[in-house]
C-alpha cells in the first residue's frame, strides 16, 4: 500500500505539471499523511466547463484519490469583477446575473470529474461582500504597484498603450483573500494564474497562516490550435454530446495528441509514452486520435456511448455513409452558398457567412472559414450538429 501511495504521490507532483512551490515542502506533507486542503477556484464567465478546465480537475481528483480535502470555490464575486491574467486587454465587469446564469451547473459539470460527495463547495461572494475598505485598504498595502505591472500581459498592454483599470489590479487580493478565507494548503491553477496564487501565499502570513503551496498546470490548446477559451469558440465542453465530443476531438492538431493523453485522461504514462514512440516511428496520427476520442467520450457518457459515437465517425467521415437526416446532391462542383441553399437548410448569404464566422459550418468534419468556397463530388457538408449535405 504504502509503494502504491508512494507512486501516487509522485505523479501528483509530476504528471501534467508545469511547477511546485514549493515542491520539497508539499512533497514532505504528502508522506506525512496530513488532510491537506487542497483548493480551485473556477470564475463562471461562460455556461461551460471545458477540457481545459478538467485539466486542473483532473489534478484535483488526483488529490481526492490520495484522501485530501478538495475545495472547489465558484468564483461568483470574483467573475463579475473579472480576472485579466490571460488577456491582452480590459475584461469588462459582468453583470451579476449573467454570472449567475453561468453557474447554474457549474458544479454538476465539475462533478463529471470529481467526486462531489467528498468536496467542499464554496461561493466566495460569502466573504468577499463583507470586506471593507479598511481591510482591502490593509490588504492592498501587501502589494506595489510595480509588482503588478510587471506582469508579462499587463506590461505588453501598457507598452501598447493600452488602458489598464484599478479594478484589475484588486483582483489578486481578491483570490489571495479567497485562500485566507478557506485556509488553503495548496492551491491549484493554470500557468497564467501564477501572480494571483503567489497573491494567496503572500496574504495568508499576514492572516497568521501558513503560506500555500501551489502548483501551476499547463494550459490546454483548442481545436483551432490556440488556448481553449469559451470566447474563442475552441472549445470541447464536458457537456458536449458524444459524437459531437469524439468529432472535435479528432479536428484537433497532431502535435497536441499527446498533451491530451497526458493532461486531459488519466491513462498510464507508460501507454502514452507507447504512443508517442509509435507515432514517432510512423504510426498515423488518426489512430491515436481515435483512441484519445474514444476514451474521452467514455469518461465523459460511457463505454457504450464511446463505441457508438466511434463507429458513427468512421461511418460519417471515412466510408462516407451518408448520416440520418441527411440531403444528397447530384454536382461535380458548387459553391458553398448553392449547395446547402440547393439542399434547403440555408435561407440567405447573411446567415451562411454568421454561421461560417461562427464556426457552424464544417467540411468533412472541418471547420471552414471561407463562406465562398467550392464543394466537390465526395464531400461532406455539415451544418451545426444534425444536418449533412452530401455531394455525389
Amino acid at each position: 500500500m504504502k509503494k502504491t501511495n508512494e507512486e501516487k504521490i509522485r505523479q501528483v507532483l509530476t504528471r501534467g505539471v508545469e511547477e511546485v512551490i514549493v515542491k520539497e515542502d508539499l512533497e514532505k506533507k504528502l508522506r506525512s499523511g496530513k488532510k491537506l486542503r487542497i483548493k480551485l477556484g473556477v470564475d463562471p464567465t461562460s455556461p461551460n466547463l471545458h477540457v481545459g478546465r478538467s485539466v486542473v480537475l483532473l489534478k484535483l481528483r488526483d488529490f481526492q484519490e490520495l484522501g485530501h480535502k478538495i475545495v472547489l470555490i465558484i468564483g461568483d464575486f470574483t467573475g463579475v469583477i473579472g480576472d485579466t491574467s490571460d488577456k491582452d486587454s480590459e475584461r469588462p465587469m459582468l453583470e451579476e446575473k449573467i454570472v449567475e446564469q453561468n453557474m447554474k451547473d457549474y458544479i454538476a459539470q465539475a462533478g463529471k470529474v470529481i467526486d462531489l460527495k467528498k468536496c467542499e463547495t464554496r461561493f466566495n461572494s460569502e466573504w468577499l461582500e463583507k470586506l471593507t475598505y479598511t481591510e482591502i485598504g490593509a490588504q492592498a498595502d501587501l502589494f506595489s504597484v510595480a509588482e503588478f505591472i510587471t506582469r508579462d500581459n499587463i506590461k505588453r498592454r501598457l507598452d501598447n498603450g493600452k488602458r489598464v483599470s484599478a479594478r484589475e489590479m484588486l483582483y489578486p487580493l481578491m483570490q489571495g483573500y479567497d485562500s485566507v478565507a478557506i485556509r488553503a494548503d495548496v492551491e491549484i491553477g493554470g500557468t497564467d494564474q501564477r501572480f494571483n496564487l503567489l497573491a494567496g501565499r503572500k496574504m495568508q502570513p499576514f492572516y497568521q497562516q501558513v503560506p500555500q503551496n501551489i502548483m501551476t498546470l499547463p494550459l490546454l490548446e483548442g481545436t483551432d490550435g490556440r488556448k481553449m477559451s469559451s470566447s474563442w469558440g475552441n472549445t470541447i465542453n464536458l457537456t458536449e454530446e458524444p459524437n459531437e465530443m469524439f468529432g472535435k476531438i479528432m479536428s484537433i492538431k497532431d502535435g497536441l495528441i499527446i498533451k491530451y493523453f497526458d493532461l486531459v485522461t488519466r491513462l498510464p504514462l507508460t501507454e502514452i509514452k507507447k504512443f508517442e514512440k509509435e507515432i514517432r516511428a510512423g504510426g498515423n496520427p488518426r489512430d491515436y486520435k481515435m483512441k484519445l476520442a474514444y476514451e474521452l467520450v467514455k469518461f465523459y457518457h460511457s463505454e457504450r456511448e464511446a463505441k457508438k459515437a466511434q463507429v458513427y465517425f468512421i461511418n460519417t467521415f471515412s466510408k462516407k455513409i451518408v448520416p440520418p437526416k441527411s440531403v444528397t446532391i447530384k454536382a461535380n462542383t458548387l459553391i458553398l452558398y448553392a449547395a446547402l441553399s440547393k439542399a434547403k437548410i440555408i435561407t440567405s448569404k447573411n446567415e451562411l457567412t454568421r454561421l461560417v464566422k461562427q464556426g457552424g459550418i464544417k467540411l468533412n468534419n472541418k471547420k471552414i472559414s471561407d463562406s465562398n468556397i467550392k464543394v466537390k463530388k465526395g464531400d461532406l457538408i455539415q451544418k451545426g450538429k444534425r444536418f449533412f449535405v452530401k455531394i455525389v
